[in-house]
């Protein structure tokens, strides 16, 4: 297997996960400015799903065989 072919799934992984917990700290932000209670219930859920897309398993072929 190249590496090349797991390259695309595991930036765009990464790129989603690192979006998502940025726009979480905006969002915290925000809830320290303009909206105190508003902001902070949807920065929760955004880093949640910032976190999950970042450990989120590969396909088979792109996972990393640690049994050896």
């Amino acid at each position: 297997m190249k590496e090349n072919e797991c390259l695309p799934e595991r930036l765009s992984k990464l790129m989603i996960g690192s979006l998502l917990l940025v726009g979480a700290v905006v969002l915290v932000l925000i809830g320290f400015t303009l909206l105190p209670l508003a902001g902070f219930i949807l920065a929760i859920p955004v880093a949640a799903l910032g976190i999950y897309f970042i450990k989120v398993h590969l396909n088979e072929k792109c996972e990393i065989d640690t049994k050896s």
